[in-house]
């Protein structure tokens, strides 16, 4: 089988399946044929967050098995979107790592199953490298190389990218991620699922004169390299709220400031540390991505940051913050371009744990 025949035609069209945690994803990207850069033709996208709600986080036998019962339609939703018949895909991205195990089993045996039975070439994409490029694809991408401030529920990363496929990590969180600090604090201030949103819709609410009165740690701002340390913010929190318990009750004026409190400090020291890698690489382009990104709170203080720098900063679209079909898409497009061989489908394998610097 010539794999790619079709490219020497046309620019590939590549089909992408995300199901590594609580959302389904699929779409088709290609490039354009003009000016080549990629180009979203379809999406389909379904989440979780009301099926897991009531229990206060992802299930995970939940989530695969919501995953079997949307993955087909929203296929057939994509492929009606885009109005491109399967038959002119030209290979098959699934998500195959990191994520919960169920979860990336449905979507990576969908995509191979698929793959086999429309006889194309399959690239399996590392998660990360999905949000990683996610900016990409939108109106105006940024150009390698740049510093990535990669910012979710699960990663903290900085990383420097040269090119598609060349990353070097410059720091990571030692314990908790910057999203796994919201999520926590969120639910310290007995706030639902999920608490990173709620948390940062409550903080809008702050008296900001309480708000300066209030003085949590800013972990690592000072350490003079670019790691990440949020375990101990969420210990400070819990102190505060065990104060305010024990002289009554957490009043709703004191819930919201101590939301905006935990909102300003995780924003200082992802700040802080994004314009030290700025300096420290002597690029000027900074790329945001993951489900922390969509912050509106870390996207306006970064963009004032990098202004004095005279830096740029980018950011995926809001609707490209979180998992989505879309990126993988894009990562396994970019990957084919760039010359990564894609494999027969058939035999396959997920990666619950897989670092991006093994991308």
């Amino acid at each position: 089988m010539n794999q790619l025949a079709s490219h020497t035609h046309k620019p590939p069209i590549v089909l992408g399946v995300e199901s590594s945690c609580d959302e389904t994803g699929v779409a088709l990207v290609t490039l354009d044929a003009v000016s080549g850069a990629p180009r979203l033709l379809g999406q389909a996208l379904h989440t979780q967050v009301a099926m897991h709600a009531a229990y206060g986080g992802v299930v995970p036998e939940l989530a695969s098995r919501d995953h079997i019962r949307r993955v087909v339609p929203l296929l057939r939703q994509t492929l009606a979107a885009a109005n491109v018949p399967l038959a002119d895909v030209d290979a098959i991205a699934y998500t195959a790592g990191p994520g919960l195990a169920g979860a990336l089993l449905v979507g990576s045996a969908f995509a191979e199953a698929l793959a086999f039975a429309l006889d194309k070439p399959v690239l399996p994409v590392l998660h990360l490298e999905g949000h990683l490029l996610s900016p990409l694809l939108a109106s105006q991408p940024p150009a390698f190389p740049f510093v990535a401030l990669l910012v979710s529920g699960g990663h903290t990363q900085l990383m420097r990218v040269t090119q598609v496929g060349d990353y070097e990590l410059l720091g990571e969180t030692l314990d908790d991620a910057a999203g796994e600090a919201f999520d926590k604090t969120a639910k310290l201030l007995g706030l639902g699922y999920p608490g990173g949103p709620a948390l940062s819709k409550l903080a809008e609410t702050a008296d900001p004169g309480l708000v300066a009165e209030i003085k949590l740690p800013r972990p690592m701002l000072h350490s003079g390299d670019l790691e990440f340390s949020f375990a101990g913010l969420k210990t400070a929190v819990l102190t505060k709220v065990k104060a305010a318990e024990a002289e009554g009750a957490l009043s709703d004026v004191m819930r919201a400031a101590l939301a905006a409190a935990v909102e300003q400090a995780i924003v200082d020291v992802l700040v802080a540390k994004s314009v030290q890698a700025l300096r420290q690489t002597g690029l000027s382009r900074l790329v945001v991505a993951g489900g922390v990104g969509a912050n509106r709170y870390l996207r306006q203080t970064l963009v004032t940051a990098c202004q004095r720098r005279k830096a740029e900063v980018y950011f995926p679209e809001l609707g490209l913050c979180t998992d989505n079909g879309a990126m993988i898409a894009l990562a396994g497009l970019l990957r084919l371009v760039a010359g990564t061989p894609a494999k027969t489908a058939g035999g396959f394998s997920v990666k619950p744990r897989w670092p991006l610097i093994d991308a």
